[in-house]
């Protein structure tokens, strides 16, 4: 028996952050029923066929955020899809919305709706502002409330004349839906000690400031803070990145500069710096860090990224090398580490797993995610609907 096999989880909501935090639900056994409109379903569905997206014949966003998940369409705006999900709502567990504050209302699924209907219900909310404030009505995704919002996109930049960095796409979303998660575990625990649900609460915002936090935590303390300088010019030469001979970068990251910068050197066959008085001490080494910048960005580039990660792995150097995404399906750690999971129903996709493990508890392999209400009829089955009762509804734009 898997850990949440006895769980019932509503996912309502679109795009990235709610969804995956049931997903995580999904691949430890919940019965997690996907809400979508009728027709077209989740918009997210559409997300990798926009422009700059990477070009696939598989859904690959669908397949990470909605897999092992069951496929109920249905059509919130009218009376009879509304108590369908009411119904739904009666015996659940956990349900997880990103709507809107107004459209919930609107849709009456707001949670004192739903808690009125349920008081064991663990209600997830999840906003780009929080919900209250005077901008908890204002829309966002993970680019403009998570990343630009927080400081993280002005502080990402080569230099200080450079333009800020953009986003990844998900990169916010996917670090919120564990935050979710966490909170929506912690709530069920609560519930294990008071019998009753609650309300959980994040947004997009709060995990974008707690990403942040290290910088966020020095401006509330009236830090003065230093301009980040272009590359050659970093303070530390030993905590900067490299380009290789075919081009590929890696990142040296050595704090522990007693022991590993004589051992460094040797790997990088310059023995000759350890009697080099630029580069004598620490202090020495950080008032010339251009030149030991100049320096190792020579070394480096004598041969090709391969072997310097041999190297420099060999040798215990704390560095690790610039992955491209292109890189990521051929690297041995993810897969040693659990952190692929292949579908057994189409061995031509893969996606990444949940980023953590519990001792004696394995997490089911995911299942391809459904289509547009693939098992409204099974779901519809489950609360007392026959055959006749469903087909009014879909005949009514219900469901589909």
């Amino acid at each position: 028996m898997s850990l949440f096999s006895d769980l019932k989880v509503i996912d309502c909501g679109s795009y990235i952050a709610a969804p995956a935090a049931t997903t995580i639900m999904a691949d430890l056994g919940a019965d997690v029923v996907k809400i979508e409109p009728p027709g077209p379903g989740d918009p997210y569905r559409d997300l990798p066929r926009l422009p700059g997206n990477p070009v696939c014949e598989h859904d690959y966003a669908w397949l990470l955020d909605a897999h092992s998940k069951r496929g109920l369409a249905l059509n919130l705006s009218s009376a009879e899809g509304q108590r369908v999900l009411h119904q739904l709502v009666e015996n659940a567990d956990v349900f997880v919305t990103n709507y809107p504050l107004r459209v919930r209302d609107k849709l009456h699924i707001d949670y004192a709706t739903l808690s009125a209907m349920n008081e064991r219900l663990i209600y997830g909310s999840f906003t780009g502002y929080g919900e209250t404030g005077p901008e908890a009505a204002k829309p966002g995704f993970d680019a403009t409330s998570y990343w630009a919002r927080s400081g993280m996109m002005d502080l990402v930049r080569d230099s200080p004349a450079a333009v800020p960095a953009r986003a990844v796409v998900g990169q916010g979303d996917h670090p919120s839906a564990m935050t979710l998660y966490a909170g929506i575990v912690t709530a069920l625990y609560l519930r294990e000690r008071t019998g009753r649900g609650t309300q959980v609460s994040s947004s997009l915002l709060a995990n974008g400031v707690w990403a942040n936090s290290y910088m966020a935590t020095a401006a509330l303390c009236g830090a003065e803070f230093i301009p980040r300088p272009p590359r050659g010019q970093l303070f530390n030469a030993l905590s900067c990145h490299y380009q290789c001979a075919d081009e590929k970068w890696l990142l040296l990251t050595i704090l522990n500069e007693d022991r590993h910068w004589p051992v460094l050197v040797r790997c990088l066959e310059q023995e000759d710096l350890l009697t080099d008085e630029r580069f004598g001490s620490k202090p020495d080494r950080l008032r010339n860090a251009r030149d030991l910048i100049a320096i190792l960005d020579e070394a480096f580039g004598r041969h090709d990224r391969a072997h310097w990660a041999r190297v420099l792995g060999e040798n215990g150097i704390v560095f690790d090398i610039v992955a491209e995404s292109a890189d990521l399906p051929d690297d041995a750690q993810l897969r040693a580490g659990g952190l692929v999971a292949h579908f057994p129903d189409d061995d031509r996709v893969a996606t990444i797993a949940a980023p953590f493990r519990l001792d004696g508890v394995d997490p089911l392999p995911p299942r391809l995610p459904p289509a547009v209400g693939e098992h409204t009829d099974e779901v519809l089955a489950e609360l007392g609907y026959d055959a006749a009762a469903i087909a009014a509804l879909r005949a009514g734009g219900a469901v589909s």
